[in-house]
């Protein structure tokens, strides 16, 4: 009896399983459109709304700012080194609405547990958190370029509304945080984060984009570090965005010092992440103009005028109005660096190539800034974080403008 039981239930588990694949697949181009869009809303409301906080609400806790820097390191340091098994499941399972899916559930469910007043816990919270999380843009990319494709519009256009979700969240976040606990956070992006799960449920079960024929990481990663010019610009972008956490992961922190208030700091962040808007929607005009290599050398140059105004102005005023070199910067420097990357790489080394830049982009420059930044916040505030941002970029900018002098001379393609 029991196995007829079993049988029935697999046979019911198994019907229901290709009823939601076909109807998940069954769906017209502008249906993805919608659903990818709306994903990235909700997923940018969520981010926006608890990224921003995160270091408040741990030093909150009673954690120190150079703690706070340790534990974000090594969660994404830890990020780093499973990349790649993500990369084997999306590639040998074809389950790439299933890892969306969780990129988003399992951070938000795990997020009632930064409540706990042990250091080794929320170390584990954060890094299996940002395991997840590190899935989630290459995922949604992935299903966001094969949308643009299919309804003939452009990756831009549906990438904006992360910006929008972000830009709403961080405003949203400073009005809650100001009229509730800074500890209670986690409940607006738990919300945020299960609706965009869901949402994530309606998408078709795997993106064209995944059926890409990729080379192994580990014969990509050679034959792309043999090029000098990749090199250089991997070593411009890891100085210019690591001071890039100065803003992610503690500028609420840093306001504060400086004398704003938490709703102010939302305001901070609404400005900064409205100001990617615009950059994202111009940026491919803008390389078409002055070409990719000027085009980061000119968000460089956004960045260190950004920390430079804030080191030598550290007024809750002008680090509001400087947030509007936000689109400028990171907007403007990270659409040029994708691009790059897709056109110095070979076809066949589309994926290797992305993956090693995100992971100096995202997880390298993010472990050392979240250390640097945090040790400098520590021991001589928000100016001596300000000023070392403003020395790192520099250095960056340097190294880009070597590798724009010499495309002028040579080739930048891969080595086949």
């Amino acid at each position: 009896m029991i196995s007829i039981w079993s049988a029935k239930l697999k046979g019911i588990r198994d019907s229901s399983k290709r009823l939601a694949d076909q109807w998940t697949e069954e769906q017209s181009p502008k249906d993805v459109l919608l659903r990818i869009r709306s994903f990235y809303l909700l997923a940018g409301l969520a981010g926006g709304i608890f990224n921003p906080y995160l270091s408040s609400m741990l030093v909150g806790g009673g954690l120190g700012s150079g703690q706070v820097g340790l534990l974000l390191s090594i969660g994404t340091f830890i990020s780093i080194l499973v990349q790649p098994v993500w990369g084997f499941v999306v590639d040998r399972f074809q389950q790439m609405r299933l890892v969306l899916l969780l990129s988003v559930a399992i951070p938000g469910l795990l997020s009632i547990l930064y409540q706990s007043p042990y250091f080794l816990i929320l170390i584990m919270v954060y890094t299996i958190s940002t395991v997840f999380t590190a899935t989630q843009a290459p995922m949604a990319d992935s299903y966001a370029l094969v949308a643009a494709q299919k309804a003939n519009t452009t990756y831009g256009a549906i990438r904006f509304l992360g910006s929008i979700g972000t830009a709403i969240g961080g405003y949203l976040g400073g009005l809650y945080v100001s009229r509730y606990d800074v500890s209670l956070i986690w409940i607006p992006f738990m919300l945020f984060n299960v609706l965009a799960a869901i949402l994530a449920f309606t998408l078709p079960r795997r993106s064209d984009e995944s059926r890409i024929l990729n080379q192994s990481l580990s014969e990509g990663i050679k034959t792309l570090l043999t090029n000098r010019l990749f090199l250089f610009f991997l070593g411009g972008s890891l100085l210019v965005n690591q001071t890039l956490t100065a803003f992610n992961s503690y500028f609420v922190l840093s306001f504060q010092d400086a004398g704003g208030t938490l709703q102010l700091a939302g305001v901070g962040l609404l400005i900064a992440s409205a100001a990617n808007i615009p950059s994202m929607l111009i940026a491919a005009k803008v390389i078409r103009r002055i070409g990719h290599e000027k085009m980061l050398l000119l968000a460089a140059f956004a960045y260190i005028l950004r920390w430079g105004i804030q080191w030598l102005f550290p007024v809750p005023s002008v680090m509001l109005a400087v947030q509007l070199l936000h689109g400028l910067s990171f907007g403007f420097f990270y659409i040029a660096a994708v691009e790059y990357v897709s056109r110095i790489t070979s076809k066949h080394m589309q994926a290797t190539g992305q993956s090693i830049f995100n992971m100096v982009f995202v997880g390298i420059a993010g472990i050392i800034g979240n250390l640097l930044n945090g040790y400098l916040l520590e021991l001589g505030g928000s100016q001596a974080m300000n000023l070392s941002c403003v020395i790192s970029a520099m250095l960056g900018s340097l190294l880009l403008l070597y590798v724009a002098l010499q495309s002028r001379h040579s080739s930048s393609a891969v080595p086949q």
